[in-house]
Formats: C-alpha cells, structure tokens, sequence
C-alpha cells in the first residue's frame, strides 16, 4: 500500500486550466448582454440545486449508514433485508427510481395516507400537494442510500478486530466501541468515497429536471427554448456545475488530507 501519491506533489495545471476557462466564461458573462440574462435567469436554480443535493445527500447517509449496520448486524432478517434493499435499489437507474417515486409511490403514500386520514377524522389530501420537489429528494435518497451503504458497510469492515476486542476488555458497551474505536477509524477509509459521491449527487440532481423542478438544468432549458442561445445558455449551465463541483472536490481533498495528518 501507497501512503502517499506523487500525484500529491504535482503542480496542479489542470487546476490552472480549469480556472483559465471558467475566468473566460466569467468574463463572457460580465460583458456580453447574452450570457448575463442567463446567467441572471439561473440564479434561482442555483439555490434549488443546491438544496436538492444537500438534503438528499444528508438522508441518504443517514439511511445508508443504517443498512450498512444492519448489514453487519447479528440478525439474519436484517442482513438479509438490507442486502435485499442494497441489491434491488443498486440495480434500478436512478432516473427510472426517480420516475417510479414521483408517479407511482407518491400517489400510493398519499392514497395510503388518505385511508388512515378517513379513519381518524382528518382532511384527506391530493396528489398534486405532494410537491414535485420531495419526491426528486425522496427518490434521491433511496438512490444513492444504496451506493453509500456498501461504503460505510466497508469502512467498519476495515478496522482491525483486535481494536474491537480491546474495548470490549475495557468494558466498553456495543454503542461505545461504535462511536469511540470504530467509526473514527472507519470514517478516514471512506471519507474519500463519500466525497466522490457528495460531487456525484450535485451532477445527479440535475435529472430532477425530468419532474419540472426549476434546478439549473431545467431553467437552462427552458432559457435555451425561449432564446434559441443554445451554446451560450449551456455554456454557464456548465460553468454553474463546474463551479460548484471543482470547489467542492478542492475542498474534500483538503480535509482528506487533515484526516490523514491526525
């Protein structure tokens, strides 16, 4: 195994180029009337966006976190449901997940919510309040919950067993030896696949576009149907992504490396 990469000590041109280009693009924006309507029509996307990808993101490592335990667990019922969750979810691309929640399961919940509302005396809903938006973040969710349970079921798999029994000897209960011995140890294996699939969900949300959530890509193409400015249009549709995705990748491999100075 490789401590450390030589890539680590590269200068890095590509960053170099990438801020070349996007100081070009940003520079079109500033001075040429077409880029700035665009750019000013995307503002509001920008924060959907970003949203989106958070709150999904947070949920899913909460729910992910969740199977991989259950993964682990002594249980046979629920190794087994949660390989059979894993497996089921990996298997389905996300934008037919995404389809699948937004008109089928989110219909079911609200007719299934109506049922117990009737028995108890309170105001049924329709379909149409259950807004477009939870059901991308919903089908986001269950997505990448999937992906990032076998990250975290691997990171717990790779520390050591005698690290375990240690703490065990020293009297430390099953929630203390999780939270104290193995989820630090386990979090700096897996805090490099996490943040390659945090860049990947801002990538990922924009299919929330196919519901008519007004994130980026969808503004970008209602903007380009209105303009006919094509290039232009798609152009800061990329630069936004490529801004907040470059930032982000900058800044998770800053902090891999404070982890691994720890």
């Amino acid at each position: 195994m490789i401590p450390t990469s030589p890539n680590d000590k590269d200068f890095p041109w590509w960053l170099v180029a990438v801020i070349a280009i996007g100081l070009y693009l940003f520079w079109q924006v500033l001075t040429v009337e077409t880029y700035a309507r665009v750019l000013s029509t995307l503002q509001r996307g920008i924060w959907v966006t970003i949203y989106v990808t958070l709150v999904s993101y947070t949920m899913a490592c909460v729910l992910g976190l969740l199977l991989a335990l259950a993964a682990l667990s002594r249980s046979l019922v629920l190794r087994q449901l949660a390989r059979f969750y894993i497996e089921i979810v990996r298997g389905i691309p996300i934008i037919v997940l995404l389809l699948y929640v937004a008109f089928v399961a989110a219909p079911a919940m609200v007719a299934g919510w109506n049922w117990i509302a009737e028995t108890i005396g309170l105001e049924p809903v329709r379909t149409r309040d259950f807004s477009l938006l939870w059901r991308a973040v919903i089908a986001l969710t269950i997505a990448y919950s999937s992906f990032l349970a076998e990250v975290f079921r691997a990171g717990l798999q790779s520390v050591d067993e005698g690290q375990i029994e240690a703490a065990e000897a020293l009297g430390l209960n099953r929630w203390q030896r999780f939270r104290f011995i193995v989820f630090p140890q386990a979090l700096r294996t897996i805090l490099p696949p996490l943040g390659n699939d945090f860049v990947a969900m801002v990538k990922d949300s924009s299919l929330v576009s196919v519901l008519g959530v007004t994130d980026v890509t969808q503004l970008g193409k209602v903007t380009a149907a209105g303009n006919f400015r094509y290039f232009e249009t798609y152009n800061v549709v990329a630069l936004v992504y490529l801004t907040i995705t470059i930032t982000l990748s900058i800044a998770l491999r800053r902090f891999e490396k404070r982890m691994r100075m720890r």
